[in-house]
């Protein structure tokens, strides 16, 4: 085995937390929801194996709070679709999102709901622990801000119920609501281009409320320490630190040339830089201070200068005024709040892994607060300022009121973060809102299996590119004779690993009364499946999944290609090969091995059909060892007899019917 390779192996903390972004509790999972799930399943698989079972917690649950739900509960019961309570609703909900979860092999620990069940009071808890540590900060501050107010209805609105333009700089969404925009962008309601109220469909007006905010630039300097630590120590994505740099920027307005003459003739501006690139269609001005360019703002909208605001850390909103959501512990400030949906979501999951583990008291810190626990935060990219600066400061700000490191023993840890970009439905964005929805993950099973879905998705580059997702049976524009891109992936388990595996066993049925040759495996074949097994292991911490799913497809093919030259070069029952199908069924073990996390059906059928100890084969702990170490001391190991017929990655019906 190569020496360097196996000295500079990557470090795995002692215990670890999975978890992924939680799906909305007003609909069920689409294709985009099942990719990023598949990730972190794999991910909590292969940790498991890497570190052993009772040293990983895969919590996610359905995150059920939020305007969107209430509105589309609303909706629903306007309609007379739907009669039971918001509660009935949501539940509804968890319970077909669950079982789409079980049909594609997410082996989460734990699957909550932040409004109810078991998980309810745990999170409960959670929210007025997290809530008393950051009024404790000094840095939680109740502020008046506008919030939309429908005249024609009488009623303030929720964030779902205003739609108009996204105000930043370079952003074409037009599916903005009244702070935050589909692409994740947050600002201020009245920044906020063409309002309309969805309940009326006319311009709501902006009225005054109160709410408690956090004041994230308070913490600027520790977020820039966390992200050069980030650049300097971890396998983080480049755009994800890309992204979260440009919210660690000083405030900034971008003005079009077109109003500069009439902007520079403005008399009582705040103190400003002015910033020009050429070829560019505006410019740009920086302000030291949040306070300052929202003084800028006023005057410029006064004076009728169009313009948008560039990201910044902005006052994190923390509570909202719906009925519908977590209580806020009420205080001498302000009563009758609700947390709103997106810091409260931020910490379900340490809600979850109380509940899984039953704690009531501090056992959770174990995970989350100790130097040796890491969190890995499987997200879509929109949600990177939430994961990343928000979630951070959060964390911070539960240290008191003068953190003096990021990470300081017993406090919050930082979670990894790491995010997926896109999955492009025939080359749209897999979106509920997009012009063209995305096929729900449950509807995939008619025409694929779950292993082939899961094989797919993991071997698309989605960490680092918008990949596309272009199922042959859902695609109106496919050819006849083109193959399904969907199954490229699959194959490599279903005709290809499944063929040498079944070809090998059968050999050993008909010629050696299906017991494994004595012998331990060639020199070269052993030093190629350690050195692979390192390279897989070096490439899964990088989160470099679809890499590790190019090295399995030369690996496994190459087995087919021994067994082929073997079966025509000599006779069975002979020296040579006894030692090829030693050699052989290593390189099986080896595939097998770093295959579990990808398809721990069929993988796991083969460490059955070896009659060996599942637990043992697919620990980490023992991923050098030959095959023969897991025969329990048997100098004739004897494996199951295999039927005709019997395959350890199956084709879905409908493929078996074209064939």
């Amino acid at each position: 085995m190569n020496e360097f390779k196996l000295k500079n192996r990557p470090t795995f903390p002692k215990r670890a937390v999975v978890t992924s972004g939680m799906p909305y509790g007003n609909k069920n999972l689409h294709c985009g929801h099942i990719s990023t799930f598949i990730h972190s399943d794999f991910y909590a698989r292969f940790l498991r194996d890497r570190l052993g079972k009772d040293n990983v917690i895969y919590v996610c649950g359905t995150d059920c709070y939020g305007s969107p739900i209430l509105e589309g509960y609303r909706k629903l019961v306007e309609k007379g679709e739907f009669s039971g309570t918001i509660v009935d609703y949501v539940k509804k909900n968890h319970e077909a999102q669950e079982e789409v979860l079980n049909k594609y092999d997410i082996s989460l620990d734990l699957f909550g709901a932040s409004a109810f069940g078991e998980a309810k009071p745990y999170h409960d808890k959670t929210s007025e622990w997290i809530f008393n540590k950051l009024l404790a900060s000094g840095k939680l501050e109740v502020l008046s801000t506008l919030q939309f107010f429908d005249k024609a209805k009488n009623t303030f609105l929720n964030g779902r119920q205003v739609v108009g333009k996204c105000p930043f700089e370079g952003c074409a969404s037009e599916h903005a609501y009244a702070d935050e925009c589909d692409q994740g962008h947050q600002y201020m309601p009245e920044e906020l281009l063409d309002p309309v109220s969805t309940l009326s469909g006319q311009t709501p007006e902006l009225r005054e409320i109160e709410n408690y905010y956090l004041d994230l630039g308070a913490y600027t300097e520790l977020l820039k320490e966390w992200i050069t630590d980030l650049e300097e120590h971890t396998p983080t994505r480049k755009y994800v630190i890309k992204e979260i740099k440009e919210f660690l920027k000083k405030p900034e307005i971008y003005i079009k040339n077109e109003f500069k003459e009439k902007f520079l003739a403005l008399k009582d501006m705040p103190k400003y830089e002015l910033v020009e690139e050429k070829n560019k269609p505006s410019f740009t001005i920086i302000f030291e201070k949040l306070s300052l360019r929202e003084k800028a703002c006023e005057i410029l909208t006064s004076n009728e200068i169009r313009y948008r605001t560039g990201k910044t850390l902005v006052p994190f909103r923390l509570t909202g005024n719906i009925e519908w959501g977590v209580k806020v512990p009420d205080t001498a400030k302000i009563k009758n709040l609700t947390f709103w949906v997106w810091p409260e979501s931020l910490w379900a999951p340490i809600s979850f892994t109380k509940t899984y583990l039953q704690d009531s008291g501090d056992l959770w810190k174990n995970w989350w607060c100790s130097a040796d626990a890491k969190v890995y935060q499987f997200i879509g990219e929109d949600n990177i300022y939430f994961y990343g600066p928000a979630q951070s400061g959060i964390w911070l700000a539960t240290q008191g009121k003068n953190p003096l490191a990021i990470v300081p023993d017993g406090e919050l840890k930082f979670t990894q973060i790491v995010a997926n970009k896109h999955t492009l439905f025939l080359g749209r964005k897999a979106s509920s809102s997009s012009e063209t929805p995305p096929p729900m993950a449950e509807d995939l099973l008619k025409y694929y299996t779950p292993e082939q879905i899961r094989a797919h998705m993991l071997g698309a580059n989605v960490g680092n590119n918008n990949v596309p997702f272009s199922p042959k049976p859902l695609n109106p524009n496919a050819s006849p004779e083109e193959a399904d891109p969907v199954l490229k992936e699959g194959s490599l388990f279903t005709n290809v690993l499944n063929r040498a595996v079944r070809s090998v066993f059968y050999v050993l049925g008909e010629n050696y009364n299906w017991t494994i040759p004595e012998g331990e495996p060639s020199q070269s074949v052993k030093e190629e499946g350690e050195n692979l097994i390192l390279d897989c292991e070096r490439l899964t911490y990088d989160q470099k999944i679809h890499v590790v799913m190019n090295k399995l497809d030369g690996y496994i093919r190459n087995i087919n290609k021994h067994f082929v030259k073997l079966s025509k070069e000599c006779a069975w029952n002979t020296l040579e090969a006894n030692q090829g199908i030693v050699d052989v069924l290593y390189m099986i073990r080896v595939a097998t091995l770093l295959s579990h996390p990808i398809l721990p059906r069929g993988t796991e059928m083969i460490a059955d059909y070896l009659k060996v100890d599942k637990e043992k084969f697919f620990s980490w702990d023992y991923c050098f060892e030959n095959l023969a170490y897991f025969y329990n001391n048997e100098s004739a190991h004897k494996i199951k007899e295999l039927l005709p017929r019997v395959d350890f990655f199956k084709k879905h019906p409908s493929q078996l019917c074209v064939e």
